[in-house]
């Protein structure tokens, strides 16, 4: 089995099924294969919508030593878009980006119709048990890290409190969609 066979198998696993969708996102590189984009319509729950993208780790970057990204990505939305912004995200950064945790990347335009949201924050993916983050594949372990969507306008804020802070922030509902942004009071 190749690399994608045995990413493909896993998420089989982890998700329990097929998955709905299978999207393409062309390479700007003609090395490099295209990204493709694992849709999962109402996975983990009804109502919700979860990409995986396969491809980016294909690519190569000067830190990743211990394995190599794959991203998610889990929202409450029946929108494809998405998990294709997740793909096309990973093919524009491919080789540029490190996609640790932490890291945000400001998409510069709205994602979906449904949501002012712009920008992602990469962390641990949602729904996934610890031993379920990782594949080894023919030649490396992939990690698979989850893209969160957030407003650059809260990169700012992002930045001045840190991670930890910022994720408990009571207006952080990073799988809804239609949340405004988050603020801290006093």
């Amino acid at each position: 089995m190749n690399s994608a066979e045995l990413f493909v198998q896993h998420l089989d696993r982890v998700t329990g099924r097929s998955e709905n969708v299978i999207r393409q996102v062309k390479s700007s590189d003609p090395m490099l294969p295209n990204i493709a984009v694992f849709v999962y319509k109402n996975w983990p729950a009804f109502g919700f919508i979860t990409g995986f993208t396969f491809g980016l780790s294909l690519g190569k970057h000067p830190d990743w030593k211990f394995g190599r990204p794959e991203l998610m990505i889990s929202v409450e939305s029946a929108d494809e878009a998405w998990p294709f912004a997740v793909g096309c995200m990973a093919e524009g950064l491919r080789g540029k980006c490190p996609f640790c945790y932490g890291h945000t990347i400001n998409f510069h335009a709205k994602v979906s119709e449904e949501s002012d949201l712009d920008a992602s924050l990469v962390f641990a993916p949602p729904f996934l048990k610890k031993e379920e983050m990782s594949v080894k594949l023919k030649d490396y372990t992939c990690n698979i890290a989850g893209m969160y969507p957030m407003f650059s306008s809260e990169f700012r804020l992002y930045e001045e409190i840190g991670l930890e802070r910022f994720r408990h922030l009571p207006d952080w509902d990073p799988l809804n969609v239609h949340r405004g942004p988050v603020q801290v009071l006093g």
